[in-house]
């Protein structure tokens, strides 16, 4: 392809986050020879998968003044997708048994998916490229570099240029909240702020949302409430039930009001007097860093515009964004992405025109529109995904995805959805999980796959 784009000689990059993303694209930027430096504000790697028993002050995270926590993980998680179609390519998720501390299920505990990460950063020595306890308090664009400006735990400031930053902060931190009206007066929380049901002793809960942390909350709750009710807004209008598995566990269609004795009306019919309604509503993406000059905004949840959810036209190849896609295969997602980032960046792999990404941009989001697709779904790929991964392999020159990982993810999201309360414990793909680890022992044998 032709690019008015011309590859950064003795490129420097900055990659913001040392989560999944941030390591994934730190090891392809230096696989690339790319000058490379990581910031994290946290001491560790890991990123949301970092767990801390502490929360906000401000329940619901509303207020812009309040203490951010970054970890949204509650204690009793365990991933919602079986691990062999969650590691990256060439270095799978599999189990250490010869590590008793580690979790060897198919569905671990959030502890086994950070120890994952801190293999992986071992394994490719990605930590001495990470500058931790460090937050970036600024990026803007100047004379065609990126200046990036940041805080340390002593409160030392650093103010640097760069060729290139890359984005790779999460978007699990910004919470979405339903709309309840103040006159309600019970207790408020998002699950952002939720970690362990104690609280919920004896209570009548609502949960609002039921997919992953929605189902899973609720349920954990229910073990110590009185009731908990969910509000769904996939369940049609009259739905009223029982959930199996628990006696004090309901479905409900969406909430239609609430009112000042504390009752919560349902979209069913039903009324229940509530103590607390929990908010499973899912994140906004926020980059309070980032100053673009009004060009890259963020607008019912859709970050834009990017060509192909990574590059802003205008700006690219210098700024770049990792992990946008949600409903998707995200370690993997987060590698592919990264190879894509730092073979433009090196120059190995060059983009379209400006005009040319732009064109495709305005394309994608007629092509939504006119499907009817809200706006807030614009990085949601689900059945997407396989196409998007293979589209960026064939600009890379890596090998595209496995069959048994797009059908893992598949079969995986539908478990969620049909079984939830059994199907991490409960499956029948033997085959799948034969492909997996035939290839992934062809992989070693070839040299690609690193043993861990």
């Amino acid at each position: 392809m032709s690019s008015r784009h011309n590859p950064i000689s003795s490129c420097r990059v900055a990659v913001i986050g040392a989560g999944a993303a941030g390591l994934a694209a730190a090891r392809e930027l230096r696989r690339e020879d790319l000058s490379v430096v990581v910031f994290d504000r946290e001491k560790q790697v890991g990123g949301l998968w970092v767990y801390t028993p502490h929360v906000e002050p401000d329940p619901l995270s509303l207020d812009p003044s309040r203490t951010i926590v970054h970890s949204s993980l509650y204690e009793s998680l365990r991933t919602n997708l079986p691990r062999e179609c969650m590691g990256f390519s060439d270095f799978p998720f599999v189990p250490r048994p010869d590590d008793e501390s580690r979790d060897p299920r198919r569905y671990p505990r959030h502890k086994e998916v950070l120890a994952y990460l801190q293999d992986f950063a071992r394994e490719f020595n990605l930590e001495e490229m990470v500058r931790f306890e460090t937050e970036v308090v600024r990026v803007g664009l100047e004379d065609k570099k990126w200046r990036v400006k940041s805080r340390n735990s002593d409160g030392i400031f650093g103010d640097e240029i760069f060729d290139a930053v890359v984005v790779c902060n999460g978007h699990y931190v910004e919470p979405r909240i339903a709309h309840i009206p103040d006159s309600w007066p019970g207790k408020q929380i998002h699950s952002h702020n939720y970690r362990v049901p104690d609280p919920f002793k004896d209570q009548v809960v609502v949960v609002i949302g039921n997919f992953a942390s929605g189902a899973d909350i609720s349920r954990d709750i229910a073990a110590v409430a009185k009731e908990v009710h969910i509000a769904s807004k996939t369940t049609a209008s009259d739905v009223y039930e029982k959930l199996p598995g628990l006696n004090n566990l309901w479905l409900h269609s969406v909430i239609e009001s609430t009112h000042e004795d504390g009752s919560v009306v349902f979209q069913n019919g039903k009324v229940v007097h509530a103590d607390t309604i929990v908010h499973c509503t899912g994140y906004k993406y926020s980059f309070p860093f980032l100053d673009t000059n009004g060009y890259v905004n963020v607008d019912d949840n859709c970050v834009g515009p990017l060509y192909k959810h990574v590059f802003p036209p205008a700006l690219a190849p210098g700024l770049s964004f990792i992990g946008l896609p949600w409903n998707v295969l995200q370690f993997f997602m987060f590698e592919y992405q990264s190879k894509w980032v730092a073979s433009v960046l090196s120059g190995r792999v060059t983009l379209p025109t400006q005009d040319k990404m732009m064109e495709d941009v305005v394309a994608f989001y007629a092509k939504l529109e006119a499907m009817g697709i809200p706006k807030r779904y614009t990085h949601r790929l689900g059945e997407l995904q396989v196409e998007y991964y293979n589209w960026i392999a064939e600009q890379c020159g890596c090998l595209p995805v496995e069959h048994w990982r797009e059908q893992e993810h598949y079969l995986g999201l539908k478990r969620l959805c049909t079984q939830s309360d059994t199907f991490r414990d409960q499956w029948d793909d033997d085959h799948l999980i034969a492909q997996a680890y035939e290839d992934f022992a062809k992989l070693k044998q070839n040299g690609v796959c690193n043993s861990h």
